[in-house]
């Protein structure tokens, strides 16, 4: 037997035919290029055929049963595997004819089955050859087999296109209530029942939305024939319809359905089976190509047998149904980035990205990966999320067993949405909490604000990842003669009453990395580190720092918490003048938690803000979210700081003509009346900063820069662009704050024609604040979404919580 992956379209509306019996003789056809032999299985599998197992599935599933049958002799038996069975996920598998035959002579699939249980059947057809370039498949799904022996019929959609057909039987089916059980077919056959009439073809009706050079599929192609009396509906694949383009010019469409837009215009896609108008049409816009990714998304590089590959040009990928559901609010085309393939979505509301023929088993998997880009703004409040839906054993959509959870992932997540660039979301599946079960995966469901994405390397994967670091917590190097450590290989260190005091609950133990002392804490709940008896006087000090790593999941709501506290001068706790102040961690801090890698937190002691005295230091106090964590480089430090930055803010690139400068020495600057206005709370001077001209704000509770003498037209511009320097610190709550106020066409201030909008950021922002460092804003002004008109611009206002910050490199861009 051979083992293949098996390519079929998605099934549509099963019928179940109960028919009294049927006649072993098969009718004999007038001879064709190709043999007209209609068995599959009587009581014996017909000459000619190889059956193939289908990837993953249970290899030894079919077997020859003469107990059980129909009629005849024999049967085929299939045993549908439990949930969790070592020798595959469910059983399936195709018969295939090693000498093409001509099937154009039948209107019809027939067979005889039943089950040892009552249970929904996966998928049964015909013309899957199992080489991944089937052409003329047809499907039926997710109908119920009885216990008792039935007749099924899967009329053939247009007999004509079958003269050389090699795929002559599929099934697959899966666990049902996670228990296995047993399939029997017989009397599996073509047939001319002529009883098959009135096909009603149909497509589904979309719209693409498209730039030259995109591709889509036509989707939902099927037929409903009225079978002696009753209707019954198949899904068949595009290439037994023929289709038409009401203008090649702008959209032409393949044999196989495969819409490629050619030109900017409007058409309209059609359909036939034969003679017969099908229903449905895909309404084709191609417009000017709009902003798209220059370079593909990284190439994954992790080991092929530790991934399931929804899509990605790395791995071979498993059967996906449809990368955009009928229910959808969505258009996908399939595109080439570099020749990479890639998935573009378009009208992005909702996408469903379905899989439910052979749902995936992820149960050993550890993680989902999906690589995106956008050219829309990403800012707050925009957001994307991911969905992920498991059918239950049953399958079944609504079963009863279903579980599901949605991530969602802003500009403040990690990794952070961005604009113009690819984003790599790697992420845990335990941080979908509600997946309790993820062993029949059958949805896929994207969603946010971003209109347009593109998408590529979708997949899951497992990996163990280090339980522990492979490498120490990286070196200090503040002199020690600015620091107090309480534990470092670095430094001489202070004395330390105990690391792990007896009213915690925490387990503590000393290690090695790579020769360096760390401390690793186990069965983390609160850990106490005390030095009370010799109280640690932190006056001179700035600055506490404390590096940790982690093998445990730091996804939200994970959270890190240090705590410090100050017993007095009685050094006694509870003596009525304890002070202390807890710190909290998580993925959207300053640095952010993460699971494998030292994080360095290097923390301004002023953000301890309740700690309102350091001379009686007595009590470190870790807790939190992370069970097992490792410890280093705990000391406290001092530095002045700087007060002034060193080097001046990095020169623009921008070409002159795409920019109006207000203040910059890389270009000529518009006029500006002044910037410090009397009606604000500022100071303001002019300074150099190695001969650079950089304006220095002082005492800022808010700052009001004018042109009001003369407006700036910025309607051609697409961006701001100031850059920031401020010694003081930025850890949360501290904020900053860019406003910028349009006139209008009266140029008065509060004429009623006024628009304006203010943006904040903060240490979560991108860019985020920082102390000590030059951080470039450069903001799409379409983030100033109040900013309705740019056309009479005449006021830039700074506010926030930083009282002293330089500024250079003032201007807007396109």
């Amino acid at each position: 037997m051979i083992a293949r992956i098996p390519f079929h379209f998605v099934a549509a509306v099963a019928i179940l035919i109960g028919l009294a019996g049927c006649e072993r003789d098969v009718n004999t056809l007038t001879p064709a290029s190709y043999p007209t032999n209609a068995e599959i299985f009587l009581d014996g599998i017909a000459a000619g055929l190889d059956y193939q197992a289908f990837s993953n599935s249970k290899l030894n599933a079919l077997q020859i049963d003469a107990t059980e049958k129909y009629q005849g002799s024999r049967s085929l038996q299939i045993t549908v595997p439990s949930e969790g069975d070592p020798s595959g996920w469910f059983a399936g598998g195709a018969f295939v004819a090693t000498t093409p035959r001509d099937l154009s002579g039948y209107d019809a699939l027939t067979f005889w089955a039943k089950a040892s249980v009552s249970a929904p059947l996966g998928l049964v057809g015909f013309g899957n050859d199992n080489t991944g370039t089937s052409r003329f498949v047809t499907s039926w799904s997710k109908f119920t087999l009885t216990t008792t022996w039935q007749k099924y019929i899967i009329p053939i959609p247009l007999a004509e296109k079958l003269k050389q057909e090699r795929g002559l039987f599929e099934y697959s089916a899966g666990a049902f209530e996670k228990a296995g059980y047993y399939i029997w077919f017989d009397e599996v056959k073509f047939e001319h029942l002529g009883t098959i009439a009135h096909p009603r073809p149909a497509i589904t009706t979309k719209t693409f939305t498209a730039k030259v050079g995109d591709t889509q599929n036509v989707a939902g192609t099927a037929v409903t024939f009225n079978i002696a009396g009753t209707d019954q509906t198949v899904d068949a694949t595009p290439s037994y319809f023929t289709f038409i383009s009401s203008d090649p010019a702008v959209a032409t469409v393949s044999d196989e359905g495969v819409i490629s837009a050619v030109g900017v215009g409007n058409a309209t896609i059609t359909a036939k089976l034969g003679a017969v108008d099908a229903t449905g049409a895909v309404t084709v816009n191609v417009k000017e190509a709009q902003p798209g990714p220059a370079v593909p998304a990284p190439t994954p590089t992790l080991p092929a047998g530790d991934v399931i590959s929804l899509y990605s040009n790395a791995y071979t990928n498993v059967a996906v149904d449809t990368w955009s559901a009928d229910w959808d609010q969505a258009e996908v085309a399939e595109v080439k980035i570099s020749g990479n393939d890639t998935r573009l979505y378009t009208n992005l509301t909702f996408a469903g990205i379905e899989f439910t023929s052979q749902t995936i088993n992820a149960s050993a998997m550890t993680r989902f990966h999906m690589d995106i880009w956008t050219p829309d703004p990403t800012a707050a409040p925009a957001a994307f999320r991911i969905k992920l839906v498991d059918f239950g054993a049953d399958g079944v959509f609504g079963g009863g067993n279903d579980a599901e959870h949605e991530l969602t992932f802003t500009q403040a997540s990690t990794p952070p949405l961005t604009t113009g660039n690819w984003v790599s979301f790697d992420i845990p599946l335990a941080n979908f909490t509600g997946l309790t079960t993820k062993g029949h995966l059958a949805q896929l469901i994207i969603s946010g604000d971003p209109k347009t994405v593109y998408v590529d390397n979708v997949y899951f994967h497992k990996t163990a990842g280090p339980t522990g670091p492979t490498a120490p917590a990286p070196t200090p190097t503040v002199p020690a003669g600015d620091v107090v450590s309480l534990f470092s290989n670095a430094y001489t260190n202070v004395n330390v009453d105990t690391w792990s005091a007896p009213w915690d609950q925490a387990e503590l133990a000393e290690v090695k990395i790579s020769g360096n002392d760390t401390k690793l804490y186990t069965n983390l709940t609160f850990a106490g580190i005390e030095c009370t008896s010799q109280p640690i006087n932190a006056e001179a000090m700035t600055r506490f720092h404390l590096d940790l790593w982690t093998p445990d999941a730091t996804a939200a709501p994970a959270a890190f918490r240090i705590k410090l506290v100050d017993f007095g001068a009685d050094g006694a706790f509870g003596g009525g003048n304890d002070v202390e102040h807890e710190l909290t961690f998580t993925q959207t801090s300053t640095p952010p938690l993460a699971t494998g890698n030292w994080v360095s937190f290097d923390i301004p002691l002023a953000d301890f803000t309740g700690l309102t005295t350091k001379g009686h230091l007595a009590q470190l106090i870790i807790s939190g979210d992370l069970k097992t964590v490792y410890i280093d480089n705990v000391y406290f430090y001092k530095t002045g700081g700087a007060t002034t930055p060193t080097a001046p803010a990095p020169t623009p690139a921008f070409p002159a003509s795409d920019v109006i400068s207000l203040f910059s020495n890389a270009y000529t600057n518009v006029t500006v009346d002044t910037w410090s206005a009397p009606w604000d709370q500022a100071d303001v001077a002019d300074e150099k900063i190695s001969g650079n001209d950089t304006k220095l704000y002082t005492n800022v509770t808010f700052a009001g820069i004018e042109f009001t003498s003369q407006p700036i037209n910025a309607s051609a511009m697409t961006r701001f662009h100031l850059d920031l320097w401020t010694p003081d610190a930025t850890a949360a709550p501290a904020a900053f704050r860019i406003k910028l106020v349009d006139f209008g066409a009266d140029g008065a201030f509060g004429g009623g024609n006024d628009v304006e909008h203010e943006l904040t950021f903060t240490q979560t922002s991108t860019p985020p604040l920082a102390t000590g460092n030059w951080v470039s804003f450069d903001i799409p002004l379409a983030d100033f979404t109040g900013l309705v008109t740019k056309g009479h611009l005449a006021q830039l206002i700074i506010s926030g919580d930083l009282k002293t910050v330089y500024v250079d490199n003032v201007l807007l861009r396109k």
